[in-house]
């Protein structure tokens, strides 16, 4: 019974398609990969990377409006940064996401959670904002949700980075899922910490103590995956607080 059981399992899952294949099943999808496969192989190629055997790390910089894309190989630990888009609008002010209507861009480590490739911003990579964090430093009873990295040009708390550039980055976070990375990391920053920066924002938002707390907390780390270049172990404290480990 057990080894019946077992077979049928396995048959099961040798006939669910994969990850590409359900993504392909979408028309915007597959002109994604017509039009981009291309340059994308050709690039992870000048970093000895493919698309068959890929994981990313994303990083967005508000005040910059940039966002870093990093790979790796699959059995890797040290990412590389292998390009960087421009995120073409941005809506609310520098600080975290604290409540539904502000308009803010969420500020934190969160990850990929959702895929959509028939958004109304072509293609869209939802985050799993509110995390933890968020849900315990913020006092609103609705704090928002579907904020996503998305094509089009629009924002009121997302990441729009075009229709042209969405295509390259869905397909990243699809070769990065199809070789089995659950969670992509997404780590969103006000600016890149620097000494003249910290120094320039702490008199800007010297009236601001709690938002300058969370910089700090964001700074470690930032400070840490620059240094390392390695996915961070985060947890949260009670207080909302995010705690990083080796």
């Amino acid at each position: 019974m057990k080894i019946a059981l077992l077979t049928l399992l396995c048959v099961i899952a040798s006939n669910e398609p994969d990850f590409v294949s359900q993504q392909k099943k979408y028309p915007r999808v597959r002109n994604a990969y017509h039009e981009k496969e291309a340059l994308l192989t050709r690039r992870l190629k000048e970093h000895n990377l493919s698309l068959d055997n890929l994981n990313i790390l994303i990083m967005a910089y508000k005040t910059e409006c940039v966002m870093d894309i990093y790979a790796k190989k699959r059995e890797d630990k040290v990412y590389k940064k292998i390009t960087t888009y421009k995120i073409c609008a941005r809506s609310g002010s520098l600080g975290p996401k604290r409540h539904q209507g502000d308009l803010q861009i969420p500020e934190g480590f969160y990850h990929i959670n959702h895929f959509n490739p028939t958004s109304n911003y072509h293609l869209s990579l939802m985050i799993n904002y509110p995390n933890h964090s968020d849900k315990l430093k913020s006092k609103a009873s609705h704090l928002g949700g579907n904020i996503c990295i998305h094509g089009n040009c629009v924002t009121v708390g997302c990441l729009p980075m075009t229709d042209d550039k969405i295509k390259e980055i869905y397909i990243y976070a699809i070769q990065a899922r199809q070789s089995g990375q659950e969670k992509i990391p997404v780590y969103i920053f006000p600016f890149k910490f620097s000494d003249e920066k910290n120094k320039n924002y702490s008199e800007t938002y010297r009236a601001y103590p709690n938002i300058l707390d969370f910089w700090k907390n964001l700074e470690t780390g930032y400070n840490l995956f620059i240094k390392d270049l390695k996915e961070l172990n985060i947890s949260v404290d009670k207080l909302g607080n995010y705690q990083f480990s080796k």
